[in-house]
């Protein structure tokens, strides 16, 4: 049996890149048969390719989201070319956003935020049910 290779795709600055990586990424899933967890990694998704279009994505640039299979799990990946790192924050009960990495650090076993040159990776893992 072969090994199952990971999937990535570039993606620009622009707000149809958030459908196009979820659908990239349900398309993924489907070949390798994940049934298991699929909306809270599509979830995931959505939030770490919004956080990077909107804090981590400079104008004129954009985002490398590759998807990793791995023996019992799924790791997905957002690169960007942008500063800082982010973190969760506590928002007020009342703020329109601030949630997305709250929904991560809830439904992902474990992210974090690994550097590049230039930018980040900001990953997420999830382990499967066999």
């Amino acid at each position: 049996m072969e090994p199952v290779q990971f999937r990535e795709r570039f993606y620009r600055r622009e707000r149809q890149s958030v459908p196009a990586a979820r659908e990239f990424t349900r398309e993924a899933l489907a070949d390798w048969g994940v049934r298991d967890r699929s909306y809270d990694i599509l979830l995931c998704v959505s939030e770490l390719v919004t956080n990077a279009l909107v804090h981590g994505v400079p104008p004129g640039r954009g985002f490398l989201l590759r998807v990793l299979p791995y023996e019992g799990g799924v790791r997905v990946e957002v690169h960007d070319s942008g500063d800082g790192v982010p973190a969760i924050p506590r928002p007020d009960a009342d703020a329109d956003g601030g949630r997305g990495l709250l929904l991560v650090e809830a439904l992902s076993d474990k992210w974090d935020v690994g550097e590049r040159d230039p930018g980040k990776v900001v990953w997420c893992e999830f382990g499967l049910r066999t």
